[in-house]
């Protein structure tokens, strides 16, 4: 039994931040529906798919989810929505604040009707604050928040992390404040507002190291933490390759220096502690650079190792999907599905008592309306006269395919 098992929640999230937030609950065991317009989510059409409406982003982003559509914009709809929401225990969107009252949505009007629910509002900004009711995606946030700047400072030019690290992370800090509101709901009785910024969620994570200096008043030093911006930081090249390498105790820095030679910058005032190396980081990687270029990558992971220096190979991210770790430890799903063949999954990274989550096969459009609402005390008529009226929509395949495998937890 999973630790969410028994909570409902609904999923208005549309695109990244939400999405990922709402799987992370359905991952931990949570009835997680994926509430859809008519048109459903737009990542269903983003990238490669052999089936319409299932691509490969949506598929990163909503597995262990079941989906009903409805068109929130007809009054049967909206309606309906209602009804679900007083059975649900939390409610998530990401959608813009100034929409939420034209579509009767509101935080008032939903934990009015149902005090117990969390109500949760994936923003880009905080409401309160000259930016409330911007539009923001990834890149916005990424240019606002620092990750840009620290880009530029370390290459010479502002650039994006090449990964959606603002929709990721602030869908992380999500999940967290959700199960924070249902731990205080379990004291109080009572659910609540949960409101999760990107921009702020952005900056708090980027000055947890990169404040810095600027922490006292007045400052003590600039912003910009100097190794993790230093420009020699990255992948070593060797002789034959790269590593990564991260020296980083007085202890690791002295027997690296021994075991190769460079006795002379045990005692130099530059390197003494890590108060020096830090303040003179470029140098001490520029020079720690020169040394690796001597050896192949594989006779310096196996010095690191002997010295218990932290060191390891450089994998590209097709090697991940064969690392010998993740394939001992069952970290990958391989599941069946009957239109989309054989599927590949990263797996739920925590184990509950030794065993992994398992992992079901995102849900095709409005798939589990019928049943969603038969679950929420719905009649047969009203259900057909929802889908007659266009308010509501039930996947045509739903009740035809076959089962998807779910993958049986891992030990």
């Amino acid at each position: 039994m999973l630790p969410l098992e028994g909570i409902k929640v609904l999923d208005l999230g549309s695109v990244l931040m939400a999405p990922y937030a709402a799987q992370w609950l359905a991952d931990l065991g949570a009835d997680v529906v994926k509430v859809e317009t008519p048109a459903g989510d737009s990542t269903r059409r983003t990238g490669p798919t052999p089936e319409p409406g299932m691509a490969a982003i949506f598929l990163g982003t909503n597995r262990n989810k079941r989906s009903i559509v409805l068109d929130l914009r007809d009054p049967a709809g909206l309606e309906a929505l209602l009804r679900l929401v007083d059975g649900a225990d939390v409610f998530l969107h990401n959608i813009r604040p100034q929409k939420l009252a034209k579509l009767g949505i509101a935080p008032e009007v939903l934990m009015a009707r149902n005090p117990r629910l969390i109500y949760a509002g994936l923003h880009g900004f905080g409401q309160d604050g000259p930016y409330g009711g911007q539009p923001a995606y990834d890149d916005i946030i990424q240019g606002m928040c620092g990750n840009a700047d620290l880009m530029q400072r370390q290459i010479g030019q502002p650039k994006y992390f090449p990964t959606v690290s603002a929709d990721k992370t602030s869908g992380l800090v999500a999940t967290i404040g959700i199960l924070a509101a249902l731990a205080g709901r379990e004291r109080t009785g009572v659910g609540g507002f949960v409101e999760i910024p990107m921009f702020e969620t952005m900056v708090a994570f980027n000055l947890v190291e990169h404040l810095y200096g600027a922490h006292f008043d007045p400052p003590l030093g600039p912003t910009g933490y100097p190794r993790a911006l230093a420009t020699a930081r990255g992948p070593f090249r060797t002789g034959d390759g790269y590593i990564s390498m991260m020296p980083y105790t007085d202890r690791h820095w002295i027997d690296f220096f021994r075991e190769v030679g460079a006795e002379d910058m045990l005692v130099d005032p530059l390197f003494i502690d890590i108060a020096a190396r830090t303040s003179n980081i470029d140098l001490l990687y520029e020079r720690l650079a020169a040394i690796l270029l001597t050896r192949s990558s594989g006779d310096w992971l196996e010095l690191c190792k002997r010295l218990e220096v932290p060191a390891a190979p450089v994998l590209k991210i097709d090697d991940l999907l064969h690392d010998e770790h993740l394939e001992e430890t069952g970290f990958f799903e391989h599941l069946s599905d009957s239109r989309l063949g054989a599927l590949l999954f990263p797996g739920v990274p925590l184990k509950f008592d030794g065993v992994r989550p398992g992992v079901r096969v995102p849900p095709r459009l409005g798939e589990h309306t019928r049943e969603v609402l038969e679950e929420a005390g719905f009649a047969a008529d009203e259900i057909a006269a929802l889908l007659a009226s266009g308010a509501d929509r039930q996947s045509p395949a739903a009740g035809t395919r076959k089962p998807a495998a779910v993958a049986q937890p891992t030990l």
